[in-house]
């Protein structure tokens, strides 16, 4: 009854991209393996990828794919529906599980459905809430429809939060259920703390450090984050400002605030350090599902403003873990900032209380229920609509 599984995972996105989606299916198919499961990875060619492939019992099966059109260095799968029928014609997996919307995961969706292959979904990125940051709003409805079509299609579809399962069961998506997400609090913790870095970044002992981690893009709302920070600094003129990241807005911000510290993409141990080395966390954005940066955040002792939202709405409870305010409110939220940046003691308090919090979220959890899903999906236990 509890015999290995032999999965077939389709993402249209893994890394070295960086990303919150990619670094979670990595963590999942590596736990996956780990308990000797049979884990397949469909997904897009990537530069990185080398002639060889990794030595698994069922090693990465890779598709054509093209750029993503203003997310440099991320591919989007093209439709590859007679390569995965006779690919899994002849290996024939016990469950599908697909990742992402794209074009590679509606042809895994429709020869899953052909093959009378059991199929799950997971739901991790808002597309339609991206749309009108670039310029596409009005399509917004459309993408929304296209995704809730998908998901009803599968036998179920987890999601990070107790909120987007609401959602999605209101939506009519069959077993709607929460997968939500680790932490590695071995990797991001306070001690971690580096002060040659702070020097680096001209920060003296007792100056903050406030710090933004994550796609430097229009849907990440960042201009409320420098918003919020110049309302710091009018306050604590030796604050710095520190941007963890890349992307399309990171020109115009390095214009607009050439006194900020741009550090690029961080990753491992010295993303862990950057983390580590700030006193506050500032995360305007509303179109996440979770935001992974959060918890990584809250386990490395930072005080966090965010918006009460996704993550930071299921793990702050304000004024005690951090301090969020009502989605939206962009005055509560450069309010919250100064105040965290006033009050030394709700800094020290909630950094304290962060960490303690997210340390029992561990990925063993998280990847325990990812494969009770599966193992249901694959003995037929989950009955479609």
């Amino acid at each position: 009854m509890n015999r290995p599984l032999r999965i077939s995972l389709v993402t249209e996105t893994w890394p070295p991209e960086v990303n919150g989606v990619a670094m979670t299916v990595s963590r999942l198919v590596e736990g996956l393996r780990e308990r000797g499961h049979q884990v397949q990875v469909v997904r897009p060619r990537q530069r990185s990828d080398g002639a060889t492939q990794p030595d698994t019992q069922r090693p990465d099966v890779l598709m054509p794919g093209l750029p993503l059109p203003g997310y440099n260095g991320l591919q989007f799968g093209l439709p590859a529906g007679r390569s995965l029928r006779r690919l899994w014609e002849s290996d024939r997996p016990d469950v599908v599980h697909a990742v992402t919307e794209g074009p590679l995961g509606w042809s895994a969706l429709s020869q899953a459905r052909a093959l009378r292959l059991p199929i799950t979904s997971s739901y991790h990125t808002h597309f339609d809430g991206y749309s009108k940051h670039y310029g596409a709003g009005i399509i917004g409805p459309v993408i929304g429809a296209v995704l809730r079509r998908f998901h009803r299609r599968t036998l179920s579809t987890m999601a990070p939060t107790r909120v987007l399962v609401d959602s999605l069961s209101r939506a009519k998506v069959p077993g709607a259920r929460l997968l939500g997400r680790g932490v590695d609090v071995e990797l991001f913790q306070p001690a971690r703390r580096s002060q040659a870095l702070r020097e680096r970044w001209g920060a003296g002992d007792e100056d903050l450090v406030v710090l933004n981690v994550g796609r430097l893009a229009a849907e990440k709302n960042l201009k409320l984050a420098a918003r919020a920070f110049e309302a710091i600094l009018a306050k604590h003129p030796r604050a710095k400002m520190v941007w963890v990241g890349d992307g399309p807005s990171r020109a115009t911000l390095a214009k607009q605030f050439p006194a900020h510290v741009f550090t690029g993409a961080k990753r491992g141990e010295e993303l862990a350090t950057h983390y580590a080395s700030a006193d506050i966390f500032l995360f305007p954005s509303l179109t996440e599902t979770y935001g992974n940066v959060v918890p990584e955040a809250m386990a490395s002792g930072l005080a966090v403003v965010s918006y009460h939202d996704a993550a930071a709405a299921e793990l702050i409870s304000s004024g005690v873990h951090g301090l969020t305010v009502a989605a939206g409110d962009e005055q509560a939220f450069v309010a919250a900032a100064v105040q965290m940046a006033d009050d030394s003691a709700l800094r020290h308090t909630a950094r304290i209380a962060a960490r303690a919090r997210v340390e029992p979220i561990t990925w063993e959890a998280v990847i325990s229920e990812f494969e009770s899903v599966l193992r249901a999906a694959s003995r037929g236990e989950l009955k479609p609509d």
